[in-house]
């Protein structure tokens, strides 16, 4: 990653802010899409009918406009590398090489492996790398949510605070997706983690916790993504949650405004959420949408139009957390760029940011802590201060800290040291808990020739090195042992 900026030549300044314009891409440019209409494409029926989950419906879609080589490339990432099966809704792919006009066969392939959403929505073999594919200390629930369940689905990770995972699937899946370990198809690499409970039993004992445990305010109602729940059972388990005297703040969590927001469109919807807001309202509970964008090309008017459905209708504020990616985001003028499309062209908020999650085959996209660090010193001064980002590192056992706050760092190693002001739901009877510091790694590829050659010579090749047979094999039996 290089956070290096040049002189706008219009100002002056590092970065030249201009009005973003945002702009629906030309979905006939394709030709699968060639015939399709306005009234198709803004239907939500027609977008989810018309997913893309293999690499010949992509090639339906796109024909020769890319060549046979990525194609091949993708079919390789799929059977040796991919934590995620594929689910591009037509919403999404559109965003990929949207600038571009197709001029003849191959003609977009450059521009294709090119793309920044291609590059964690789609990826191919050959983004992956080939040193260290996967960090050693990867793993599959990374964040260890699984560990802290209080009941399945139900992660109580901080004192105030519980995330709810109603369902295992959502309407677009992501390359990076933290949740690999239960969200989303079986690949060939990994045998995900199945949910056991009957849905409205999961549901039902969820509440049964919250009504016993006042010390919770807050709850994160996702998944998956709740675009994939049916709407009367979503807005069930919201008006039960709102009942609860305890609960302060709910926030449904939903790629689909990004990827599918013809789902928040649907008039059923929009009203559902307004008598839900309306009744939040009432009893005093802020009830607020966010979503996950990561580049300012799939900020469209669409995801603008339904953003301001959803704030019509009541609610308190739509965030957004992203991810930060190399390859993606990792700069500042690409980060600056996707915030002020997301605060003046689509009304949500820039949250948080992330640093990559360790899972595995994840080590092209991860970027250091120090990177990490100069990014967010690059980006301020831009946006107001209730809109600037903060970039977070997720770090196992610790939960969300900005990226300043470690309390160590050995920078030749690529490990840094963390601790902690609370307990999670797992360590209630450990006295060092407090007092612990946590590791959290580097890239190997981002250390100093001292460092990778280290990590080299003192840690057990990783997960990157498995045949896939192998690899899913360790995959299934850590499913097992998680299902147990």
């Amino acid at each position: 990653m290089s956070i290096e900026t040049s002189i706008g030549l219009e100002t002056g300044q590092p970065y030249p802010y201009r009005a973003p314009e945002l702009v629906e891409p030309d979905w006939t440019r394709f030709p699968g899409w060639r015939d399709v209409t306005v009234a198709d494409w803004e239907s939500v029926q027609w977008q989810r009918s018309h997913c893309v989950k293999n690499p010949a419906q992509l090639k339906a879609v796109l024909g020769d406009l890319v060549a046979d080589s990525f194609y091949a490339d993708l079919e390789r990432d799929q059977a040796e590398r991919a934590t995620m099966s594929m689910l591009l809704p037509p919403q999404m792919l559109n965003t990929i090489a949207s600038r571009e006009t197709p001029r003849g066969p191959g003609s977009l392939t450059e521009a294709f492996h090119a793309d920044p959403v291609r590059h964690y929505m789609l990826p191919v073999f050959s983004d992956r790398r080939t040193d260290w594919p996967s960090h050693p200390y990867s793993t599959r629930d990374s964040l260890h949510e699984h560990d802290m369940w209080v009941t399945e689905g139900l992660t109580h990770r901080y004192p105030t605070k519980v995330l709810a995972e109603l369902l295992p699937t959502c309407p677009q899946y992501c390359g990076h997706c933290t949740r690999m370990d239960l969200v989303g198809n079986s690949t060939p690499t990994v045998e995900k983690l199945k949910l056991t409970g009957k849905p409205n039993d999961r549901l039902v004992a969820m509440l049964d916790y919250l009504r016993r445990t006042p010390g919770v305010r807050d709850v994160v109602v996702s998944g998956g993504d709740v675009a994939n729940m049916p709407w009367p059972r979503l807005e069930a388990f919201l008006t039960s949650l709102l009942e609860i005297e305890s609960i302060r703040d709910i926030r449904m969590a939903t790629k689909a405004l990004v990827g599918l927001p013809q789902h928040w469109l649907q008039p059923e919807v929009v009203a559902g959420v307004e008598r839900v807001a309306t009744l939040a309202r009432r009893r005093g509970i802020s009830l607020a949408l966010h979503t996950h964008a990561n580049h300012a090309a799939s900020v469209t008017p669409l995801v603008a139009r339904a953003t301001r459905a959803m704030l019509d209708a009541g609610l308190r504020d739509v965030r957004n957390q992203g991810v930060i990616l190399d390859g993606v985001n990792a700069d500042p003028h690409a980060l600056l760029d996707l915030c002020f499309a997301l605060l003046d062209g689509a009304q949500i908020m820039p949250y948080y940011f992330y640093l990559c999650d360790m899972i595995p085959f994840a080590e092209h996209w991860r970027t250091s802590v120090a990177d990490a660090q100069r990014l967010q010193t690059a980006i301020m001064g831009y946006l107001p201060g209730f809109a600037t980002p903060r970039l977070v590192c997720d770090v196992p056992f610790v939960g969300k800290r900005w990226v300043h706050q470690l309390t160590s760092y050995d920078t030749v190693h690529g490990v840094s040291g963390w601790t902690k002001n609370y307990r999670t739901s797992i360590e209630a009877n450990d006295p060092e808990a407090l007092t612990r510091t946590y590791p959290y790694y580097d890239p190997i590829h981002t250390l100093p020739e001292e460092g990778q050659r280290w990590w080299a010579e003192n840690v057990a090749p990783d997960s990157g090195s498995m045949t896939p047979a192998q690899a899913a094999a360790m995959s299934r039996r850590a499913a097992a042992l998680q299902a147990t």
